[in-house]
């Protein structure tokens, strides 16, 4: 299938809503899809955060970043695909995402692969509106029990964001057993997240806040004749 279209929107200079300057506000969603609780999954999400968060106060902005497990939503996400409709939870979480001006995206590797609830998540998230990252800058992760599946960014979490039309900064971070400890692996890891998170954090800057809308809205009957 052909990558949709991103869509942006043009730059943002900070106005605070009620016509004075100010510092801009921006919302980041944080999806994370550790199976665990801890689980290095939302560590390295935890940490991409906290460094885009930085960045972005650096320039003046405000920050709110909201974090999704979607391990809780596992059941509503199975539901959804049979229904076509998410409990509150699920919904919530779709929304903050939808909402957001931007996303990190982190899953673990599992059989050389991004995790099913991971894909499921996003599968749901386009469903309900399938414009909802077209143009979001998005962070991927990863983690796994080796770097040689350090590739799952590229081959299979990239490509499936790129149909979805988000903007995915150039670098992502892979996160192995080996980048937690060692006398100089933290460092590496620590410079690859900050290098990510400026990227993430400069394409948010660039773009006004998403305009969302409410997919549940039904659609006038004449617009469904147009659309035929």
């Amino acid at each position: 299938m052909a990558a949709r279209t991103a869509q942006s929107g043009g730059a943002v200079t900070g106005p605070t809503g009620d016509g004075s300057a100010g510092p801009t506000r921006r919302t980041i969603a944080v999806v994370s899809a550790g199976l665990g609780r801890p689980s290095s999954t939302r560590l390295l999400a935890d940490r991409l955060a906290a460094s885009a968060e930085r960045e972005l106060r650096e320039w003046g902005d405000q920050v709110e970043t909201r974090v999704i497990e979607v391990r809780e939503h596992g059941h509503g996400l199975v539901d959804n695909l049979v229904s076509g409709f998410p409990d509150p939870g699920l919904r919530t979480a779709l929304e903050t995402v939808a909402a957001a001006d931007g996303l990190i995206a982190v899953t673990p590797t599992l059989a050389a692969s991004h995790s099913s609830l991971f894909k499921a998540f996003f599968e749901v998230l386009d469903l309900m509106d399938d414009h909802a990252v077209g143009g979001k800058p998005v962070l991927i992760g990863a983690t796994g029990g080796t770097a040689r599946h350090s590739l799952v960014l590229e081959s299979t979490v990239r490509p499936l964001f790129a149909y979805l039309g988000a903007v995915v900064v150039p670098t992502s971070v892979f996160a192995a057993p080996e980048d937690w400890g060692g006398a100089a692996a933290p460092d590496l890891l620590a410079h690859r997240i900050d290098r990510a998170a400026t990227q993430f954090a400069a394409e948010i800057r660039r773009r006004a806040a998403p305009d969302v809308r409410d997919p549940f809205t039904p659609t006038p009957f004449t617009d469904l004749l147009g659309a035929g």
